[in-house]
């Protein structure tokens, strides 16, 4: 395992052979339906192995410069390869790419974030001040995961227990000195309870529904979006293609009465959501400009 972290020759044809191989088993656990809603499903979706592989990259690359454009390059190929695979499996065809633009802002930020987090290498108190972020937003997705499993059991599960996995394996790995590896659990375990605190408790269990469009006689033009109005404590919506169309998918986090609306290249569309946290019931209903 420490080899992982340090001990590979990572040359530019390796980088470049892994970032192929990822994005081909990424863009297969996209395609399948079987992988719908699972753990599977997740590096399609989330950052745990994303951030996993990072820190691999820059753990072996020869300097600050080297790691910001290694870990650039891999994103630039994995992420666009990982959509182009699924466009002759996907209803949207190369629509698929809309999804493309949140991650090559992320790509972009591969070249600071990979210049900067070199210095993890150092088996400093700096370096463990750079590399806190990750492991925070690891606890983050950990957490999130776990509320998945909650409201779902045992979906999402294998993916709450890989984030605090990662956690305690990129820790022992990066770290060698005995009082950096518990400044670095003592300062993550700080922010969980920080994060338990607003967040009204670590396992937060949210009401989710999931609702068509065609419900409500709605055919979208073009590429819609969603502009919401209340606090994301509150709630979350997201917007799915599904099919010809697409779903609106509510998760209820606090209760009460909250509005959005839902543009495409014609149309403004005006929604409200009531959520009753008590009861784990939510009315959604299209209402007038």
């Amino acid at each position: 395992m420490k080899k992982l972290f340090g001990g590979i020759d990572l040359t530019w044809k390796k980088l470049i052979i892994f970032s192929i191989i990822v994005a081909i088993y990424t863009a297969i656990m996209a395609i399948l339906p079987i992988t719908d809603n699972t753990s599977f499903r997740d590096i399609a979706i989330q950052f745990e192995w994303w951030i996993l592989f990072g820190i691999i990259i820059i753990s072996n690359s020869k300097s600050p410069k080297d790691s910001a454009l290694k870990c650039f390059v891999f994103f630039l190929i994995s992420q666009p390869l990982i959509y182009l695979i699924q466009v002759p499996f996907s209803h949207l065809g190369w629509l698929i790419f809309m999804y493309y633009r949140y991650w090559f802002m992320w790509t972009l930020l591969c070249l600071p974030m990979g210049y900067i987090g070199y210095y993890i290498k150092k088996n400093n108190i700096l370096s463990v001040i750079i590399l806190l972020p990750m492991l925070v937003f690891l606890s983050y997705l950990g957490f999130s995961y776990l509320n998945a499993a909650f409201d779902s059991f045992p979906q999402h599960l294998l993916s709450c227990i890989l984030c605090f996995s990662f956690i305690i394996i990129i820790v022992l790995n990066i770290f060698d000195k005995l009082k950096l590896r518990i400044i670095s659990f003592i300062l993550t375990i700080i922010t969980i309870i920080v994060f338990s605190i607003l967040n009204n408790g670590i396992v937060n269990p949210n009401y989710e529904v999931v609702r068509s469009l065609e419900q409500y006689e709605i055919e979208v033009s073009g590429e819609p979006y969603i502009s919401t109005f209340y606090s994301t404590k509150a709630g979350k919506v997201e917007l799915i293609p599904y099919d010809d169309t697409y779903n609106i998918k509510l998760i209820g986090k606090k209760g009460g009465n909250y509005e959005f609306k839902i543009t495409d290249d014609v149309n403004t569309y005006y929604f409200k959501y009531y959520f009753d946290k008590k009861e784990n019931t939510v009315v959604l209903e299209k209402i007038d400009e």
